[in-house]
């Protein structure tokens, strides 16, 4: 039992810092709104001590954390998968697909359209598709990454919209192959050259965003952190795919 005691004074040793930190953020949540505007120097001195006295309180809450949300996001992900295994309907909804008609195997992309490695991932897919065009159905996410592509969001609304007219794999290869061209004229453009109706066109990019927020809610669930990002079976990959890598991947899911 004797091994037991350090681990349980250093328990003791963490709830007691932790409730002298609790206890001064009290005291400093008490103070009057109007002190609530400038910090008590003293106060600031003495969480700033416990803090240098005790470094490994953040250190453990920080880890505890991440701990938390790393299971959060396996448990989801095992949700994920074992949908895509028994209801792949329930997770394609309404995104829009491209290739075999049946869902013999499903490969999920997560894309932002403003992404060079997306950009890049795109021409590796056309590839695979048109090898694998009777067993490999491709199903788009939208994940719009924008703070860091101003017109990845623009782009995906546009697209979006296109996909009401059926008429999304068309606009979304545009959007790839004018990349450097994304813009407000090119989104126009794009929707005349496909003989969209420009009217419900505009109409349907102000509403896209619902739609596209339940993708990006998606993607954090399943802890998804750049693009492109695919899910193939039980396997999740990202970042610019080479052809051969991509083929292994889809015999291994076979």
């Amino acid at each position: 039992m004797s091994k037991f005691l350090p681990a349980f004074g250093q328990v003791l040793r963490y709830l007691r810092t932790l409730l002298v930190l609790c206890s001064l953020l009290l005291l400093a949540l008490s103070l009057p709104a109007q002190a609530a505007t400038r910090i008590n120097p003293q106060l600031e001195e003495q969480i700033l001590q416990v803090i240098r006295q005790h470094p490994e309180v953040i250190i453990e809450s920080v880890q505890a954390y991440q701990q938390q949300q790393a299971q959060k996001v396996q448990k989801e992900r095992q949700a994920f998968l074992e949908d895509l295994k028994t209801n792949p309907q329930a997770v394609i909804a309404d995104s829009p697909t491209i290739g075999a008609r049946e869902s013999k195997t499903l490969l999920i992309e997560f894309s932002d359209f403003q992404c060079p490695y997306c950009a890049e991932a795109h021409q590796t897919l056309k590839k695979v598709l048109a090898k694998h065009q009777k067993d490999v159905k491709l199903v788009y996410k939208h994940f719009p990454l924008t703070p860091i592509h101003a017109e990845a969001m623009p782009a995906a609304t546009a697209a979006w919209a296109a996909q009401q007219q059926g008429k999304f794999w068309e606009y979304h290869d545009a959007l790839f192959t004018n990349q450097n061209k994304l813009g407000e004229s090119l989104y126009i453009n794009i929707a005349k050259k496909l003989n969209l109706d420009l009217a419900k066109f505009e109409t349907d990019r102000r509403i896209a965003n619902t739609a596209i927020a339940q993708d990006l809610q998606l993607a954090e669930k399943l802890g998804l952190s750049g693009t492109p990002s695919f899910i193939i079976n039980s396997e999740t990959f990202s970042g610019a795919i080479q052809l051969s890598d991509l083929e292994d991947i889809l015999a291994r899911a076979k």
